[in-house]
């Protein structure tokens, strides 16, 4: 399946596009899925992908021209413009925190289930195998 998405990703947006226009006209599930996964997958440049809102990725590249929520929108209050950056700022070092946190939170988990998975094998060693002699005729 990923070799698949990975060639129809070689052709583009317009591709994605045909295949679930290709899909809702064969049978209306099929494209409802393919539509789905796009979204899903960020491939039209919307949607979650990697635990972010990819409209905050337009809004930084297009800055103006992302409407009223764009970086160069000014309120005309200037202490409530410097208030918003700050927090904005804020929140943005809590979440790269917070990301940081799940990171060493997830490695340790995996450490100590691969503790236990060692200690379990330390306190049950493999089974030597029969000597071919002892083996039944056959096998």
């Amino acid at each position: 399946m990923h070799q698949m998405a990975m060639r129809i990703d070689d052709f583009g947006k317009p591709a994605w596009i045909a295949l679930m226009v290709l899909g809702f006209i064969v049978f209306w599930p099929i494209g409802l899925a393919i539509l789905a996964y796009i979204i899903w997958s960020g491939r039209m440049g919307c949607g979650w992908r990697r635990g972010e809102w990819r409209g905050q990725q337009f809004r930084e590249k297009f800055g103006k021209w992302a409407g009223p929520m764009g970086p160069q929108y000014s309120t005309g209050n200037r202490a409530f413009d410097e208030y918003r950056a700050d927090t904005l700022r804020r929140l943005e070092e809590e979440a790269r925190d917070f990301e940081g946190f799940l990171g060493r939170l997830r490695m340790a988990k995996d450490k100590a289930e691969f503790d236990e998975f060692m200690n379990e094998r330390r306190n049950n060693p493999p089974r030597p195998e029969a000597p071919e002699a002892d083996k039944p005729a056959g096998v």
